[in-house]
């Protein structure tokens, strides 16, 4: 499966108001089109959707921007994946409509994608925006032993 690139959007929005929601000023549009070189008319939509689904509250004029409307441990990335994407037809099959598949009686593939898909909400639906943008612990590794520096096909580097 892949996300569209909405959703990609719609959790690069998310993602960077959840890692300034504890600054004074409120995100701009402007300020997520120029760190991400996407265009802002397309994420004007995006926001204006978001705020629909009462994730962000948006203000406009002077000093405005955008915020998360709820905390940013409240929002589950299986919620906005399954509010952002519009098909999870993997196979015909999945679509009794527009099914032809004459194997459909006999085959298996139906249920292992569809177990497959749900392993994949269930993961997503763990995970909240906090999630993503904690601090990583920075762990002091010592410098790589002379074999950890060789690559098979490389020439090995100097001691």
């Amino acid at each position: 499966m892949r996300l569209t690139q909405w959703t990609d959007y719609t959790l690069r929005v998310l993602m960077y108001c959840a890692a300034c929601q504890h600054r004074e000023q409120p995100v701009t549009i402007t300020e997520i089109a120029q760190n991400y070189g996407i265009s802002r008319s397309h994420l004007t939509k995006i926001v204006q959707e978001l705020a629909a689904q009462k994730l962000l509250e948006t203000t406009r004029g002077r000093g405005g921007g955008m915020r998360l409307k709820k905390p940013a441990h409240e929002i589950h990335l299986g919620d906005v994946v399954r509010a952002t994407e519009s098909d999870f037809t993997m196979v015909e099959c999945f679509d009794p409509a527009n099914n032809q598949c004459r194997l459909s009686l006999h085959c298996g593939l139906k249920g292992v994608l569809s177990q497959a898909m749900q392993a994949y909400f269930l993961v997503l639906d763990k995970v909240t925006l906090a999630d993503l943008v904690a601090p990583r612990p920075v762990s002091v590794a010592s410098p790589p032993s002379r074999r950890e520096r060789t690559v098979p096909g490389l020439p090995t580097l100097p001691a």
